[in-house]
């Protein structure tokens, strides 16, 4: 939604006033035995966009000192559920913190608020009254065993909802209840570099790589598997470089390299591939109800490009409409198929056979080929039906041509 030029300096001298008033806070979640796992320690500042009766408006308010953890925080439970941290303030406001891990590093995995408009001072003249739910992913990563702090300001957008967090110290997982000594320092805090490096000689383009490595990953939850994919997977990044020329880069995903997780939900199923390249791929399928059928709606790309202008890339699409069949059947497409998520994005995708949402036995359902691979088959059906009709046509005038030769030698 587009703010009123004339209003844009209002918000953001607002936003800016109440991170710098806003005061940091601690939060600790604790399990049964009253030992910390997850501890916080950050300021925190909202904008969010709401209807009332008389248009759109925007309120900017900080977390206050009032707020607190709520009983249903968790430590998670070894292979079973992760940890997560749930903030509650105002009158029905919480903040949630979904935690994951892999070998090497931990991060907030997802972000929620949720906000209630009947809360009048907060919303005020809201043309709903009702509790709204945004969510996103984050880019909060650190090593295991260490602290991640971030004095800069981050903003994570979720829906019409912005947050900023400010001199951030998040640490989950943890080892004696208290924050390591060690940290990892968010990419905002690390400076970047006065004087630029002498420009190397220009090099021939490398070629183009291969095919990717189909990999195969699946996503569960508590009622079992709601994501089987098997594919390969190629990123065509476009970006501008620190000597204001544009490139484009090919990267294959490396399956050995890359760490899956996920979410199972009753509307929206996600997978999130993190690896040495890419800090951030998700996949996100939806489900059509009135037609029961699920689709890949949304792709994110998170990641690094060290010679680039502005070497934070990110790219993200939440309205696409591909790789679709019926709930409980499986896609399934041998050809590449090409989509693209931004102007400067595409995704290519190879060999993919992918079914979510309803999945019996962990195995695929009966497959649905996709309109590539139909056109693939029609072609030599084609060309053979047009070679069988082309010695029909022979046959028949060579027969007709034989049968008016023996007429011409019959007795008058």
């Amino acid at each position: 939604m587009a703010v009123p030029g004339g209003a844009r300096r209002p918000l953001l001298l607002l936003l800016l006033g109440l991170l710098q008033g806003a005061s940091s806070a601690v939060f600790e979640v604790k399990d049964g035995n009253g030992t910390a796992c997850i501890m916080a320690n950050f300021s925190a500042a909202f904008l969010v966009s709401y209807d009332t009766q008389s248009g759109s408006k925007n309120v900017a308010f900080d977390l206050p000192p009032s707020a607190h953890v709520l009983n249903s925080s968790s430590c998670g439970k070894e292979n079973t559920s992760d940890p997560t941290l749930r903030i509650a303030f105002g009158e029905g406001h919480t903040l949630t913190f979904n935690f994951s891990r892999n070998a090497t590093r931990y991060g907030v995995q997802r972000m929620s608020f949720v906000y209630n408009l009947s809360d009048t001072r907060t919303f005020p003249n809201a043309s709903s009254k009702e509790s709204k739910t945004v969510e996103s992913v984050t880019d909060i990563q650190a090593d295991l065993d260490t602290r991640y702090h971030c004095v800069s300001a981050t903003e994570t957008r979720m829906g019409g909802v912005t947050l900023t967090l400010r001199d951030a110290t998040i640490q989950a997982y943890l080892s004696n209840s208290s924050f390591s000594k060690r940290e990892t320092r968010c990419r905002q805090d690390v400076p970047s570099p006065t004087t630029a490096p002498p420009r190397p000689s220009p090099s021939p383009s490398p070629p183009p790589p291969e095919s990717p490595s189909v990999a195969k990953y699946n996503v569960s939850g508590s009622n079992g598997t709601c994501l089987l994919a098997s594919m390969g997977l190629q990123l065509n990044v476009s970006y501008a470089r620190s000597d204001n020329t544009t490139v484009t880069r090919v990267l294959n995903i490396n399956p050995n390299k890359t760490s899956a997780s996920g979410s199972c939900g009753s509307q929206t199923v996600t997978l999130e591939l993190r690896g040495e390249d890419v800090t951030l791929l998700l996949f996100q399928f939806g489900m059509n109800t009135s037609s029961s059928q699920f689709f890949l709606k949304g792709i994110q790309v998170n990641m690094t490009l060290p010679d680039a202008r502005d070497p934070a890339f990110r790219a993200a699409n939440e309205s696409l409409r591909a790789l679709q069949a019926t709930v409980g059947n499986s896609y399934k497409c041998n050809a590449q198929e090409h989509v693209q998520v931004t102007q400067a994005l595409s995704v290519n995708i190879f060999r993919v056979w992918v079914q979510a949402f309803k999945v019996e036995g962990d195995t695929f359902g009966s497959v649905e080929e996709c309109l590539l691979d139909e056109n693939s088959m029609l072609i030599p059906v084609a060309v053979g039906g047009a070679l069988a009709g082309l010695v029909l046509t022979v046959l028949i005038a060579y027969l007709v041509g034989r049968k008016r030769s023996h007429a011409g030698y019959q007795t008058i």
